[in-house]
């Protein structure tokens, strides 16, 4: 939205003076913290942004292969292992990229639900995988893209080993 703001419609999406805004642009006067909040309101934004020095961002990571922070998980899918493989700390996109593993005690779990989307890619085995009332057969180079806040899961596994890249988005608050 930033790029094809005018000033005044800035300043009216913002809830400040055009004077004000002008004034802002120019150096004139420094806006207070609540002005900034505003400010960012109307661009949609974040306010932090105004801070970033973007030029200089090096927000960038490398995991070499099998070197991925191992995730330990409890309960049903403790024998889910979850290999992180990258993580980011900037930007208003939180992005999770794990390879899953299913180790040979690892039982079908159809309860996952949480927000964000979804994108999963199949490297080996094959599975059926349950997404809400909805379930398919899925195999090495098959891939899912889906709202992650309904039910899914691996419903039973066919055929193993089974591994897949799992990369979960939300939106940072």
């Amino acid at each position: 939205m930033a790029a094809d703001v005018s000033g005044g419609a800035l300043a009216k999406a913002s809830g400040i003076s055009a004077s004000m805004l002008s004034r802002i642009e120019r150096g004139l006067v420094s806006p207070s913290v609540e002005t900034l909040e505003r400010l960012s309101k109307g661009l949609g934004v974040s306010a932090p942004r105004f801070f970033g020095d973007q030029a200089r961002r090096t927000d960038f990571c490398h995991v070499r292969a099998g070197r991925g922070v191992v995730v330990d998980r409890i309960g049903a899918v403790s024998d889910y292992r979850y290999e992180l493989l990258g993580h980011l700390l900037s930007g208003n996109l939180f992005v999770e990229p794990y390879l899953v593993t299913l180790l040979p005690g690892a039982d079908p779990y159809v309860t996952f639900q949480h927000p964000g989307l979804k994108f999963l890619y199949f490297l080996s085995g094959e599975v059926m995988y349950r997404y809400g009332g909805k379930s398919v057969a899925v195999g090495a180079g098959d891939s899912l893209l889906f709202e992650a806040t309904a039910l899914h899961g691996i419903e039973a596994i066919q055929s193993g080993p089974v591994s897949y890249l799992s990369v979960v988005f939300t939106l940072r608050e």
